[in-house]
């Protein structure tokens, strides 16, 4: 139960992520706040919540326990976070969104299920090779026929791709090293600490857009709100239940799962924009879904004799 209670934290975690594209594109929009002024301000609003929410329910403690243990991890997780977030969403205006999204999402679980078997000297199942067949599959389709967001590619699509695959690899990289840490740690602490530490990476973007006169951010109540909905929800509360629920599951099976990502944005663009996945989307749709139910939590893999 706690194993299946897990996995069901990680997708959970990836359907806020999802949410979180069309804040940006909305924001954007309205006050023409740029890609990295937003993940910025998502950090560094996360990190005051996750500040706030320790204060209040005595963790304290756990933080300070977490920084004296493993404080180079905990930093190098949360800069990774950082550094995934501005790759993916550089590349997404050079080769458009469905490109950097199969790319980076796509070759995310290749490459930690790959370093997992290499570090473990075991091979793939034929039920692994399935499930990862099936989540990218589905990932391309719905990725494709998804029509939210920007899908022109800018004048560098080579450099795009260069920086889309350097997002999957940074992004497997620090759900790989999540999954280490976080069986050892308390994961409100581990969210708090590497949310702080990539909150410090990406402050100086304010400071820039500031000096170079681009909007900071939004002063409407409305933009206030989806700031603090991208910080809380998106951020702390997604990577809280990201680091719960890796206690039991795999970063490559974690992976997979945060592939429900492009299923909840696509289905808020069709609530909130009257947009239409198709008889494709739908079907990529409900591979990923079944890759998801398909996968198998830690304790429920077999143990070699």
């Amino acid at each position: 139960m706690n194993a299946r209670l897990g996995l069901l934290q990680v997708c959970a975690a990836g359907v806020l992520w999802g949410t979180g594209g069309l804040v940006v594109t909305v924001l954007h929009e309205r006050d023409g706040v740029g890609a990295m002024t937003v993940s910025a301000w998502r950090m560094l609003i996360a990190a005051v919540a996750l500040v706030a929410f320790v204060q209040l329910t005595g963790r304290a403690r756990a933080v300070r326990d977490t920084m004296r243990s493993h404080p180079v991890a905990a930093i190098v997780i949360g800069c990774g976070t950082a550094i995934y977030q501005g790759l993916y969403f550089v590349s997404v205006l050079m080769v458009g969104v469905s490109v950097a999204t199969v790319v980076s999402l796509g070759l995310a679980p290749v490459l930690a299920a790959a370093w997992e078997h290499l570090r473990a000297g075991t091979r793939p199942t034929l039920r692994d090779v399935a499930v990862l067949t099936a989540a990218l599959t589905g990932l391309v389709l719905i990725s494709a026929t998804a029509g939210h967001g920007t899908s022109a590619p800018g004048d560098r699509p080579v450099l795009g791709l260069v920086l889309a695959v350097a997002a999957g690899a940074t992004y497997a990289a620090t759900t790989v090293l999540g999954h280490v840490l976080a069986p050892r740690l308390e994961p409100v602490a581990l969210t708090t600490c590497a949310t702080g530490a990539g909150a410090v990476l990406l402050a100086p973007f304010l400071v820039v857009a500031a000096a170079s006169g681009e909007p900071v951010a939004g002063t409407s109540p409305t933009s206030l709100a989806l700031l603090l909905y991208l910080g809380i929800a998106t951020m702390a509360l997604s990577y809280g239940l990201l680091y719960a629920g890796l206690r039991t599951t795999s970063g490559s099976a974690a992976t997979v799962a945060t592939l429900v990502e492009p299923i909840s944005a696509a289905a808020l663009a069709a609530v909130l924009l009257g947009e239409r996945l198709g008889a494709a989307g739908l079907v990529g749709a409900a591979l990923i879904l079944c890759a998801v139910v398909a996968l198998r939590p830690e304790d429920e893999r077999p143990v070699a004799a």
